[in-house]
């Protein structure tokens, strides 16, 4: 891929990942709109990547507690928030980890990567945001995270392997239905990233290692490294955002999206 092409990708991928639209979706509706080459999956998991690395950043402080919490859950412990959260993050996890596994060997994969797949998600999926967005209440926020709201999630973030969900979406509104506020559920939506990502991340380049396909690699980093800044930069001003305005734009966004996908699929 070219220089500018690259760029492409990751600034969908940095600018979609943490708004409820569906970055994947993006990502595989980007050739077939501009005519040009599919990224392929590689570089759909690097720019991925580098959002999870501005997760990281971002997120920096929650991140040393979970962190910190680990020495404390390997002794079964879980008598500190860091160790509480390292095991929700690991629980919510699970699922998806297992189910996108399957996906991958049956190779659902690429049978689900079609305009109309992403249509109806799009669509679907937008409306129930907004059900739950409307009808969940704000008493809960993050800090009060618990086991069984983690795999509540965790089961929910297996929906985002349906390219269109999206994972953001699909966990924030999971979270908005239990109550959760808009600001804590997309903050625990970004941290359940965090694992999902580097597992599918670990996964995908053991794939390149054995390919031994190092030009490949090269437009990986370098996709990134683009979807880090931009990444950072829309997770900065989203969450300032969600202080004054609700899901709903990004609703509006998925359904218009989401009739107009399949229009274009069926006829």
């Amino acid at each position: 891929m070219t220089l500018f092409q690259l760029l492409i990708v990751a600034v969908i991928q940095g600018v979609t990942e943490f708004l409820p639209v569906s970055s994947s979706g993006h990502l595989i509706l980007l050739p077939a709109l501009t005519g040009g080459p599919d990224q392929g999956l590689a570089i759909d998991v690097a720019v991925h990547v580098g959002t999870l690395l501005a997760v990281i950043l971002y997120f920096r402080a929650d991140v040393r507690i979970a962190v910190g919490g680990i020495g404390r859950l390997v002794r079964g412990r879980v008598d500190t928030p860091g160790a509480l959260l390292a095991l929700c993050l690991i629980v919510a996890t699970i699922p998806a980890v297992i189910v996108g596994f399957a996906i991958k060997v049956t190779g659902l994969d690429e049978a689900m990567r079609s305009v109309a797949v992403i249509g109806w998600t799009m669509l679907i999926f937008g409306l129930v945001l907004f059900w739950a967005d409307k009808t969940g209440n704000t008493k809960r926020v993050a800090e009060s995270w618990t086991l069984k709201h983690a795999i509540y999630m965790g089961l929910a973030q297996c929906l985002a392997l349906i390219p269109g969900t999206s994972r953001s979406g699909i966990t924030i509104t999971a979270a908005r239905q239990l109550g959760y506020g808009r600001e804590s559920a997309a903050k625990l939506s970004m941290l359940m990233s965090i694992p999902v990502i580097t597992a599918s991340g670990a996964l995908l380049s053991l794939d390149v290692l054995e390919q031994a396909n190092w030009a490949l690699a090269r437009d990986a980093g370098i996709a990134a490294a683009f979807a880090f800044v931009a990444a950072l930069g829309a997770l900065v001003l989203m969450m300032r955002l969600l202080r004054s305005i609700s899901f709903t734009p990004y609703v509006i966004y998925r359904v218009i999206f989401g009739i107009g996908l399949l229009i274009w699929a069926y006829t």
